[in-house]
């Protein structure tokens, strides 16, 4: 891909949709996703507005990024922007494999102190914003972001805690396959794959997939659980300038880099 620099993640929004745009109307309300994956969503796909949770599980690498990389595939392929904040392992390869389209694709490796900020920017011009949780994220800013979200027609994808998402996926059990007796390649994971919500995601269910790899294996129905409470009409966030430097990486991703 030809690169192209790009000052601040408001030039960022820029180039996809206008800040000022409303919440996009018409056919393409819901995002598509993996068909194996639209049993877990209430609308079978990436709701513009909502706020789809990624739970990091014990241990943190037990599947999310494989989960999260299914997740964004469909909506690429489909011609949307996602964008990835503070999660330095992501690589472009990855999701290059998993059918992201890279020249849709920003990454923000560290977005520093100014998360909030960042992400706010990226929400007013990006389709699909997904970002890894700091420990120290109030509830109050939490709500603030998912109030953007709602008002800008971008999904809020968060990795780790986050309470008062509309679903939230978890990866709860995963076996490899590739490995014989004593010799054998890694080559795909079945994984369990919870969700649960408020509203109509309200029933929790569980499926099992391939991750990489393509074909659902099994529903598990599950009968109880109650959603949680869900956020209560917030202000949006009003986003500052930012200092962020956006650059072209090897692989054709847009890369922004945050201040020294």
């Amino acid at each position: 891909m030809a690169g192209r620099m790009v000052v601040g993640s408001a030039a960022l929004a820029g180039l996809v949709r206008p800040a000022s745009a409303p919440d996009p109307a018409g056919g393409h309300r819901v995002l598509p996703v993996r068909p194996e994956l639209t049993g877990l969503l209430p609308n079978r796909g990436l709701r513009r507005g909502s706020t789809i949770a990624i739970g990091s599980g014990q241990p943190r690498r037990g599947g999310a990024t494989s989960l999260i990389l299914a997740l964004l595939a469909e909506a690429s392929r489909a011609g949307s922007w996602c964008a990835v904040v503070g999660v330095p392992t992501f690589g472009a390869g990855a999701a290059a494999e998993a059918g992201i389209a890279l020249d849709r694709l920003a990454l923000v490796p560290n977005p520093g102190p100014e998360w909030p900020t960042v992400i706010a920017a990226l929400i007013d011009g990006v389709d699909v914003v997904v970002t890894a949780v700091p420990t120290t994220v109030s509830a109050s800013v939490a709500n603030r972001l998912a109030a953007r979200a709602r008002q800008r027609g971008s999904v809020l994808v968060p990795y780790g805690r986050w309470d008062g998402a509309d679903v939230t996926l978890q990866v709860v059990r995963g076996v490899w396959e590739g490995l014989g007796p004593g010799r054998g390649r890694l080559r795909r994971r079945e994984v369990t794959v919870s969700a649960r919500g408020r509203g109509a995601a309200a029933r929790p269910k569980e499926i099992k997939v391939w991750l990489p790899g393509d074909g659902l294996t099994q529903v598990i129905p599950r009968a109880t659980g109650v959603a949680g409470p869900g956020a209560g009409r917030l202000r949006p966030v009003t986003p500052a300038a930012s200092a962020a430097l956006a650059i072209p990486s090897r692989r054709g991703a847009l890369t922004l880099v945050g201040p020294a």
